[in-house]
């Protein structure tokens, strides 16, 4: 079986809701397993400051069959059942959900014709709120290129007071 990571966010309605949900219906999937999720930590807004705070979780799948393309389409059909509308002018805006794939066994993958897919996920080392659940659950977690997850959050400016993040 293949670990895969993948984070969730939501600031829209009931975002824990979303979030929850979200994983539900993961588990759903064939030849998936949702192994682990991560606590909610409540983040603020990355890029785009006025709007809510986000939820933000982290889970890990095990995988039977699934190769990544394949999960990354299931991952992305899921967020527009949920009511995901992508606008390509507010790429930071408000969401129902968010559903990322952060990494994929120890794939290291850039496709040039598959520009959404690369792995592990391009912004993975600059957010606080995807390193923190991913911690919580994955702690000894090393990236294929060698770097710990501890060693990105130490290099990462950013402030944790309970459930909320700052970054």
């Amino acid at each position: 079986m293949t670990e895969a990571y993948i984070g969730l966010g939501s600031n829209m309605g009931d975002s824990a809701a979303y979030l929850s949900r979200a994983v539900e219906q993961i588990a759903l999937l064939p030849g998936i397993r949702v192994d682990a999720v991560s606590s909610v930590f409540h983040t603020e807004p990355q890029g785009r400051k006025e709007q809510p705070w986000f939820c933000n979780a982290v889970a890990r799948l095990l995988c039977e069959t699934i190769w990544t393309q394949a999960l990354l389409g299931e991952l992305l059909m899921l967020e527009e059942r949920m009511g995901r509308i992508r606008d390509p002018f507010d790429r930071f805006g408000p969401r129902v959900i968010d559903i990322d794939l952060l990494l994929f066994g120890k794939e290291a993958v850039h496709i040039s014709s598959e520009p959404e897919l690369v792995l592990p996920h391009p912004r993975l080392h600059e957010r606080a709120f995807v390193l923190m659940p991913l911690h919580e659950i994955a702690p000894g977690l090393i990236l294929p290129d060698g770097r710990t997850v501890c060693a990105l959050l130490a290099d990462l400016p950013h402030r944790v007071e309970e459930d909320r993040i700052y970054q």
